[in-house]
């Protein structure tokens, strides 16, 4: 049983308003997770403030909580000064509205992974269609993009 006064979550933190979480650090294998957590104990959450998110540890975990982000209706705003970059950008574009204070810094990159021999993979390497990238694009058709 989770303490009913208990506000952090992994790298989100409840602010008192208990409608606005603050996001802060890369999302990891837990962070989904962490996230259910959270909005079981707080089911009013409507708004995602991000300090810095600088990727993910866990690509998979990544796109599932994002897509659960959306799904979910939360709003997602970049701070003043904030940063978000690589799998962080994945999570801020699954916000329904989606905002940026000043001074901000977004990155981006291609995705990469490693195959059964551990050697890396780029989607530079993967042609137009390749399986490799079908979990971004289909994470981006569900969260409002389309292949255009």
């Amino acid at each position: 049983m989770i303490d009913p006064n208990q506000t952090r979550f992994g790298i989100f933190n409840v602010l008192d308003n208990e409608t606005t979480i603050e996001m802060n650090g890369d999302i990891g294998s837990s962070s989904l997770d962490d996230f259910n957590d959270l909005l079981s104990n707080f089911p009013n959450v409507n708004r995602i403030e991000i300090v810095e998110c600088g990727g993910s540890a866990d690509d998979f975990i990544n796109l599932q909580l994002s897509l659960k982000v959306h799904q979910e209706g939360i709003d997602i705003h970049l701070l003043d000064n904030g940063l978000i970059a690589s799998g962080g950008v994945d999570f801020f574009l699954a916000g329904i509205n989606r905002t940026k204070g000043s001074n901000t810094q977004i990155g981006v990159h291609l995705w990469g992974s490693e195959d059964e021999s551990g050697n890396p993979i780029s989607a530079a390497d993967s042609p137009v269609g390749d399986e490799n990238h079908l979990p971004y694009i289909e994470y981006y058709m569900d969260i409002g993009f389309t292949q255009q």
